[in-house]
């Protein structure tokens, strides 16, 4: 047998007289060794009791007397030294025993019941001899014939030298003979009494034992003979220098094996670690008295509950020095060594050509083991259970990992000082390297998160002691209906994180262990079970517990979720399986920036410069989004691929996706349920934003993700996905998506213009196109130029006013005349478009919606208001809707341009008759409705075309009953109406009475630019009855029949009544002969305040006067007097002109004749 077996014989012989042979038979379970006491007990010369030559001369001078000869044979109870100790400490009924007389002296360590030194002595010199003799081999061949066979290494000892019973201590654990294991467990308890006994560790240990002070530990103590307090101090030392950089005392090779080996000797039963056993024989008895020795098992329930408050201090340090040991050798737990002894060879984890130091380091067998179990392998139930004990005991105490000690020792007394216990230390780091409290050093962390891999917490939340305490109530509440230890666990408790259900102690402890988990793929045991044969074929990964630089674990999710969204054109897309993990890590990582390995990493500088002030959850990646621009090019990167995702599958979202649940349930359940790779599901709550199932959060999270949406075409999925050829084609250069939008519009615009045969956008795109205007017009931020122009505005006239449903542009809208020259034409031009296409003014389409599908649910999207404005007046008209309309003919009325309808139909009669309004105006000025008066004007000259005349007949029509139709009429009239026509004006419905107001009181009007508005208004009326609803209405019957056959138009039905009221024999209705008469003398007003300023006045005055035939008359009269006096004055003077060219003619003839004369 080889010395690295470590022989437990003593390895320097002690020279011993001859010896009688042992009783031929001895009884194993009394093992009552019988001999003459000369033969156990030497003197030298002296008569002092010792060993000459032996390994240490034991202090303390006995005079000693050789005891008489006995027949019953030498007994220690009839010894003098020990007499009195046996009597006083052991029980009577053992006294005939000595070897159980000898373990119940050494089990003492009260210090009320302390042995005598001259005890002690003896003792020493009874073990040692004991130890040492070859006699015994006799014995154990005799007790152990059928065992010594059965172990080859104990058959093949040389007989005779005392090694035989050392091999079978070695070998105890094979041993099944009853009689020959009690008597190998007896002669163990004797042989880790002290470390001197056992064989080759003298040889190997003491200098180490000398340089490391360790032989003398306590000077002077009466109990020699019990030196487990050195293997204790060698232990400490070894355990020691594995957490120091630059340990000042190593110890040698050949000490540190020899520890290990006692160590392991000592594994099943912890009498045999005397250290250990003395330090918590109570503790023992108050948690393991129940428990039944050997196996390793009082060691286990020592373990279970190091951190309970009442273990003792002594007893705690001495187990975590053991701890330590077990993970620096697998093989000093017994019970792991044991049950997983076939799954280490099965699965290679200790194979020959390895290193020892690293096949036994608790930490490969672990990898190792859980390497096999990932890969779907078998390990068996007992092996497993081991596993996850000594996998908690790792995260219950961090000293008992070496790195942890050696890269984390400053940020442990910075930071985590004082809290030890339960995983409270590891957790603190976690925090600290999450940012949450100071910073880490790089190795603190990676020595954590191997750590993290060692034990594999993922795999079961309960290797984690801090976070199962923490989070037991919830996951009682939240995930009852999931196993216990079911790795799902963790996933369920990141699914409720942030809600009631969620407990702030467990919030910390998930998210303190989820930054490490979500650092490496295979740290999730179900992400790597579904995904490994995706990863291997698309990601050209390693094994579990390999590693590779080319290809590093954060890498491979990557790598993973940019093929889980491919298209099947694109090919090597995941399994089913796997992308449903892959979706549900991403959902996990989505409620913490600090859970996406790569947006942390690669935007650290930014979230500290831009994001330190966004503390709430979610809120690191809307800062980051919101800073788009501004970031570095990696980080802006990184958060621009992950907005394009979450495009793509909005419910990544988790916060969002709980914030709008009442939403999604009512209006989206469908997209929600059955939504792949589409986007359907965020333009469901985009379009029903203002439900009111939609509450603040939903609101504003769906509102900031149509922010970012603008700053980048690709992030709206649907659009890039039905517009990216078209993009590519017509808007190469552009990616800002509302640029983007305005290039594909304009586009379509002229191509439409031009009557293109094959448009330059595709169908699709068109489509989803109008979509994204669509959207565009709820919020002015989504029109980032407008916005841009318009936020001072903003603040001075729209401060309180919510974003959401169109209502900061319509309070611009209504501010318009005050706002600044910027922003007043990009309102300008914005109103423009809205009334070119009415579908794309939000509010006109909210407020109207209904009645849109009432009235006009066959109408095209340009001609809604003017369908809209059609029905007005209908009684199921909506008062809302109505009110909306009104508003919007007033701003058409404001300016031509915003009136489509009139600026097709009076294309020309505009710069033909009112060019000089055109040419006075600034650029981008509004024209205050001089154009539409100016028409107006023409319309009762009856000078406009047929399709312009047909256009302004119906804006005079609508301003005669609603005085704010009439912009130049507000804006010249707007004091006399507050003064003259109050009540009129307040009237909640306008038929008509403000216009009656001010028509009745014009000579009381004292501004010219308002007379002249209500003198013009008086003009259009006689020009025709349409346009003066009053006077219409009132005489509605007496136009049925009296001027039934009168076409309409160019005053002709006015001219009509007119001769209808004058005619005695025809009766009118009395209210239309009020109205008449009323409107004759306000003509008569006009007449008399404006007379006809040149002859086209003075013409239209006199075809529309009640007198026109009298007028008529004579003026024919007075035309044909000077018709004729013209006649007479001509013969007259014709006889005068003939008689001057006569005598011209003479006075020119005699002055040639003089001449040629």
């Amino acid at each position: 047998m080889s010395l690295s077996r470590f022989k437990m014989a003593a390895c320097g012989r002690v020279k011993m007289p001859h010896l009688p042979p042992f009783l031929a038979a001895l009884s194993v379970l009394g093992l009552l060794i019988a001999v003459d006491s000369s033969d156990l007990v030497d003197t030298n010369a002296n008569g002092i009791a010792g060993v000459p030559g032996g390994p240490a001369q034991l202090p303390g001078q006995l005079q000693q007397q050789s005891p008489p000869r006995r027949a019953g044979g030498w007994k220690l109870v009839e010894e003098e030294a020990c007499k009195e100790d046996v009597v006083r400490v052991c029980s009577k009924h053992i006294w005939n025993n000595n070897l159980a007389v000898l373990e119940c002296l050494q089990d003492v360590r009260e210090p009320d019941n302390e042995i005598s030194s001259d005890c002690n002595h003896l003792l020493w010199n009874y073990k040692l001899n004991l130890t040492t003799d070859p006699k015994f081999e006799s014995v154990a061949r005799e007790v152990c014939k059928t065992t010594v066979p059965e172990i080859r290494e104990c058959a093949n000892e040389v007989p005779g030298k005392g090694f035989l019973v050392s091999c079978l201590v070695d070998h105890r654990g094979n041993i099944t003979e009853y009689q020959c294991h009690q008597y190998i467990t007896k002669m163990t308890a004797i042989i880790f009494s002290d470390y001197r006994l056992i064989c080759g560790f003298m040889d190997d240990c003491k200098n180490d034992i000398n340089a490391l002070k360790c032989g003398s530990i306590r000077p002077g103590d009466k109990d020699p003979h019990s030196q487990g307090e050195v293997v204790a101090c060698l232990e400490k030392a070894l355990v020691n220098e594995a957490e120091e950089t630059d340990p000042k005392n190593k110890i040698s090779d050949s000490c540190k094996k020899a520890i290990l080996r006692v160590a392991e000797l000592s594994s099943d039963d912890f009498h045999l670690d005397r250290h250990l056993y003395f330090a918590c024989r109570d503790d023992r008895e108050r948690f393991c008295e129940t428990t039944q020795a050997g196996e390793g098992r009082i060691y286990k329930c020592l373990f279970n509950h190091k951190f309970e408050e009442s273990m003792s201090e002594k007893c705690r340090e001495a187990l975590t020095t053991r701890q330590k040991l077990i993970a620096q050798d697998y093989k000093i737990s017994y019970s792991l060594a044991k049950s997983c002894k076939s799954d280490l060879k099965k699965y290679r984890c200790n194979v020959e050509n390895l290193p020892r130091s690293r096949e036994a380091r608790l930490s490969y067998l672990l990898m190792c083991l859980e390497s096999a179990v990932h890969r779907g392998r078998q390990v068996s139930s007992e092996c497993q259970a081991e596993m996850l004990d000594y996998r908690r005991m790792l995260m219950e105490d961090f000293s008992l990992s070496p790195e942890i000690i050696l890269s984390c020792r400053g940020e442990i007394e910075h930071h985590c000082s004082g809290l030890h216990r339960k995983g409270r230390t590891l957790h603190c780091l976690m925090k600290v390297v999450r940012g949450e409290r100071g910073s880490v050093g790089a190795n603190c962390q990676q020595a954590l998160q191997t750590l993290v891999q060692e034990t594999d917490p993922g795999a079961d939340y309960r290797i984690d002691r801090a976070l199962s305490e923490a989070c037991e109530s919830v996951i009682q509440t939240a995930c009852k209906h999931i196993r216990s230890g079911d790795p799902m666990i963790l996933s369920c408790l990141m699914e409720h994180l942030y809600t009631e259900k969620m407990v702030e102690d467990c919030e910390h402890r998930l998210l303190e262990l989820q930054y490490f988990i979500s650092r490496d793929w295979k740290l999730d045991p179900v992400l790597y079970r579904k995904c490994q044969g995706d990863a291997s074929r698309l990601c050209h990964t390693q094994g579990w517990n390999e590693t590779n630089e080319m290809m590093p674990a954060g890498a491979i999710f990557s790598c993973l979720y940019r093929h889980a969204y491919r298209t099947e054109e694109q090919g090597r897309r995941l399994s089913r399986e796997c992308r449903a993990e892959v979706q549900r890590i991403l959902h996990q990582r989505a409620l913490d920036v600090k859970l996406d390995p790569g947006l942390q990493d690669k935007c650290m500088t930014d979230l500290g410069k831009w994001c330190t002030e966004k503390t709430e959850k979610g809120q690191e990646l809307e800062c980051l989004q919101d800073h788009l621009e501004e970031l570095t090019v990696e980080c802006r990167e990184v958060v621009g691929n992950l907005t394009e995702l979450e495009s793509e599958d909005i419910q990544i979202e988790a916060l969002l996706m709980r914030a709008c649940e009442p939403v999604i349930q009512t209006y989206c359940h469908d997209m929600a349920d059955n939504q792949i790779e589409s986007g359907d599901l965020m333009e469901c709550l985009i379009q029903n934003k203002h439900q009111k199932e939609m509450n603040e959060k939903c609101a504003v999270g769906v509102t900031h993700f149509q922010l970012v949406q603008m700053k980048d075409f690709r992030f709206s999925y649907k659009f890039k996905m039905a517009c990216k050829d078209d993009v590519m084609k017509n808007c190469p250069n552009i990616k800002k998506k509302v640029d983007v939008v305005i290039c594909l519009s304009t586009s379509v615009r002229n191509d439409t213009l031009h009557e293109a045969k094959e448009h330059h956008v595709s169908m699709k795109c068109r489509r989803q196109l109008r979509v994204e205007e669509l959207e565009m017009t709820e919020d002015i931020r989504l029109e980032p130029e407008v916005y841009d122009a318009c936020k001072t505005d903003i603040k001075n006239f729209c401060l309180n006013i919510p974003y959401g449903n169109a209502q900061i542009i319509e309070c611009l809208k209504e501010k318009k005349k005050h706002l600044s020259q910027r922003c007043h034409q990009k309102v300008f031009k914005l109103q423009e478009m809205e009334m070119m296409d009415p579908e794309l003014d939000y509010t006109l389409m909210r407020v109207c919606k209904q009645m849109i599908k009432r009235f006009c649910p066959d109408s095209d999207s340009k001609s809604i208001l003017m369908c809209l404005k059609q029905n007005k007046n209908s009684e199921t008209m909506d008062p809302k809707c109505k009110q909306m309309i009104t508003k919007r003919q007033i701003t058409q009325n404001t300016d031509f341009r915003f009136n489509p309808a009139i600026s097709r139909a009076c294309k020309a009669d505009i710069p033909k008759f009112c060019r000089e309004i055109l040419v006075t105006a600034k650029d981008g000025a509004e024209l205050e409705g001089q154009v539409i008066s100016c028409l107006k004007l023409k319309y009762a000259d009856q000078r406009l075309s047929t399709d312009c005349e047909d256009q302004i007949r119906v804006i005079i029509q609508d301003s005669a009953i609603d005085y704010r139709l009439n912009p130049q009429l507000q804006l010249h009239c707007s004091e006399e109406i507050s003064t003259l026509c109050p009540d009129e004006a307040a009237a909640q419905e306008q038929t008509g009475q403000v216009e009656e107001c001010l028509k009745g009181n014009l000579l009381k009007i004292k501004v010219d630019a308002c007379k002249k508005e209500v003198l013009n208004m008086l003009k259009e009326s006689k020009a025709d009855i349409f346009v003066d609803p009053v006077l219409h209405t009132a005489c509605a019957l007496d136009l049925r029949h009296q001027c039934a056959a009168i076409l309409p138009g160019k005053g002709r039905q006015m001219s009509c009544l007119m001769e209808a009221l004058e005619n005695k024999r025809i009766r009118l209705q009395p209210e239309c002969k009020k109205r008449l008469q009323d409107r004759i003398e306000m003509w008569g007003y006009a007449a008399q305040v404006a007379p006809a300023e040149g002859f086209s006045d003075l013409a239209f005055q006199v075809m529309n006067s009640p007198s026109k035939n009298y007028i008529l008359s004579v003026i024919s009269l007075g035309i044909c007097i000077l018709f004729l006096i013209g006649l007479m004055c001509g013969r007259i003077t014709k006889r005068v002109t003939r008689e001057l060219k006569d005598r011209l003619h003479q006075g020119l003839k005699m002055t040639t004749w003089k001449r040629l004369g």
